[in-house]
């Protein structure tokens, strides 16, 4: 199992004091050094969302490659690899407008996301559905 499987973290979302995010477990550095843990999948999922509307809004990144640029950059990941393999996925060009205020939209870049940071992509409909209504 991976570690954002396990951690009900699966896009992945490094631990910050300042966020305090829905569901989320408190840190233990002894149990995860670096990224946060939820206590069900759905909220993992309802951070992705919610994160990448944050990107959204916040920084007006408003493609694929704009958002996974952020969310992976190229210190730590092979983002053209990501942007490539999210795009493909949700069949929209990298530097095509995609707007996350569609609950369609949003959940296919969450399990875009889920699959490229697992090499899975193990959670239902419903669960996204719940996710999404979290936020």
């Amino acid at each position: 199992m991976t570690r954002g499987i396990r951690n009900n973290n699966p896009g992945n979302i490094d631990y910050r004091p300042a966020n305090n995010w829905k569901g989320q477990l408190p840190y233990d550095k002894s149990i995860e050094p670096r990224f946060c843990r939820f206590s069900a999948p759905e909220y993992g999922i309802r951070a992705i969302i919610a994160l990448l509307r944050n990107y959204q809004g916040k920084y007006a990144l408003k493609t694929i490659r704009g958002l996974i640029s952020r969310w992976a950059p190229s210190n730590e990941n092979n983002t053209n690899a990501y942007v490539s393999g999210v795009s493909k996925a949700l069949g929209v060009d990298p530097d095509a407008s995609v707007s996350l205020v569609y609950k369609d939209t949003a959940i296919s870049l969450a399990k875009a996301i889920i699959y490229h940071e697992n090499g899975c992509q193990p959670y239902s409909d419903a669960v996204f559905e719940k996710a999404y209504a979290l936020l």
